[in-house]
């Protein structure tokens, strides 16, 4: 696991440019593209992720595809294009309510194509957006936009904790506990072994609670497979939690073990807590949502 002393983030819609050639049923759907200044020509894209939400957007003419299965399979087809097309495909979660609040705060008429750009490039949604590489939209893909926009959300709370300064250039104070932060996950991880493991994570701060999870598979020779979004979401909870001295709760469960050791898996769940200032074995047994843990290993033992 790498990642230098603090979260970045690359904006990359504002106007628009060349489009590719798109079916009649596709002219409607939401997207938009710039050539930005270093000439990197990029796609974004708002999918729509249940046949609920696709439904209630019907009105506003997103689509003129009878159905939500049809909207999936065009919406594939629009993404594939857009990859022959373009260097960079971007997608993110098109939240109804998310998009009427939206309408409603500017003034906009969500029937309007140029509501939609606005709320796509909206610049505190930025945190939203996920690469798109040809994964197949109707698996773990749409799955990951969904926690894409919640991890957003928290990632602004995050932000705000901080005054701004997880993005932007955060004092000395916010650097070093982003670097203490993402020290800390990497020990829970090396101290667990090879495994298939998921954290959970929760902080509690003023206004909600910072909540975050990620699932991790660990091979024997310390390689770690996790999802970027996931990785930044972790390491600036964990952040905010140090920085504003904030209690907090951690738990790494899953199966230990690998197929070099036979195959043989052993289930665990380990817990930590904080104070504020530090992470240490947490005083005894926990549970955090609906999984029970016992005390963690001393990360202060794990090189």
């Amino acid at each position: 696991m790498s990642r230098n002393g603090r979260a970045r983030r690359t904006p990359d819609c504002t106007a628009a440019g060349q489009r590719p050639r798109a079916r009649s049923r596709h002219e409607r759907y939401e997207r938009h593209e710039r050539r930005a200044a270093g000439g990197e020509q990029a796609f974004v894209i708002g999918v729509l992720t249940s046949e609920a939400d696709f439904e209630r957007a019907r009105a506003w003419r997103l689509s003129d595809a009878p159905d939500y299965a049809a909207y999936l399979r065009d919406t594939a087809e629009l993404l594939a294009e857009a990859r022959r097309g373009f260097e960079t495909v971007r997608a993110r979660m098109f939240h109804p309510q998310d998009f009427e609040e939206f309408c409603l705060l500017h003034a906009l008429d969500p029937a309007e194509p140029a509501a939609r750009d606005r709320y796509l490039v909206n610049p505190p949604l930025q945190t939203q957006l996920l690469a798109y590489q040809g994964e197949e939209l109707a698996g773990d893909f749409l799955p990951r936009l969904v926690r894409a926009r919640e991890n957003g959300l928290t990632l602004r709370h995050a932000d705000l904790l901080l005054d701004g300064g997880l993005y932007e250039e955060g004092g000395r104070a916010v650097r070093e506990a982003y670097r203490r932060g993402a020290e800390v996950f990497r020990r829970m991880l090396v101290g667990a072994g090879a495994g298939v493991y998921e954290l959970r994570l929760a902080v509690d701060a003023p206004g909600a609670r910072l909540s975050a999870s990620a699932r991790v598979l660990q091979w024997e020779d310390g390689v770690v497979r996790i999802n970027d979004e996931d990785l930044e979401l972790v390491c600036a909870v964990l952040c905010a939690g140090l920085a504003r001295e904030l209690p907090g709760l951690a738990v790494l469960h899953g199966a230990q073990g690998s197929a070099a050791a036979c195959g043989e898996y052993r289930q665990t769940a380990w817990a930590w807590a904080s104070g504020g200032q530090d992470w240490a074995p947490a005083a005894g047994p926990v549970r955090l949502d609906d999984v029970a843990a016992e005390p963690g290993y001393a990360l202060g033992t794990v090189c």
